[in-house]
């Protein structure tokens, strides 16, 4: 069964706000992840499905995903993922549709939203790998 099935039925829509989103690259010939922002230095407003589901009287587990869609065509995000595997790009709202996404009941509305953000209002660079060090793991205390 496909995941998120139902929440789509029900439009169970949301809006993941970010700063930037992260994609591997593999154009030096190994992954390297790059950091996509905006120019403009607004968050991103992604969209999103959420769902929950009753797993026992007492337990509700709550989850959500962003949605994506083919990115071929795009100048930038058909720069992402390996060399084998489909080019895709996370669904970005523009700034003034939010309210519309999260109203929106037909199918047909819905899939109107589900195309590629302007290139040019994106800008991506890559990114040092973040190595762990002894402060990022959690400290326990023995009281």
């Amino acid at each position: 069964m496909p995941s998120f099935r139902y929440a789509w039925k029900r439009r169970q829509l949301a809006i993941i706000a970010v700063q930037r989103f992260y994609e591997p690259s593999y154009e030096s010939g190994k992954s390297q992840w790059w950091a996509i922002e905006r120019t403009d230095g607004k968050p991103f407003g992604l969209a999103g499905i959420w769902e929950h589901r009753f797993e026992a009287p007492d337990i509700t587990r709550w989850s959500f995903s962003m949605l994506t869609i083919n990115a071929t065509a795009h100048p930038l995000m058909q720069r992402f993922h390996a060399p084998e595997d489909e080019k895709r790009s996370v669904v970005v709202l523009d700034d003034d549709e939010w309210d519309a996404w999260l109203d929106a009941k037909r199918e047909d509305d819905v899939r109107s939203f589900l195309r590629l953000f302007d290139a040019d209002m994106m800008v991506a660079a890559p990114q040092a790998p973040k190595t762990k060090t002894k402060t990022d793991q959690p400290q326990l205390s023995a009281e």
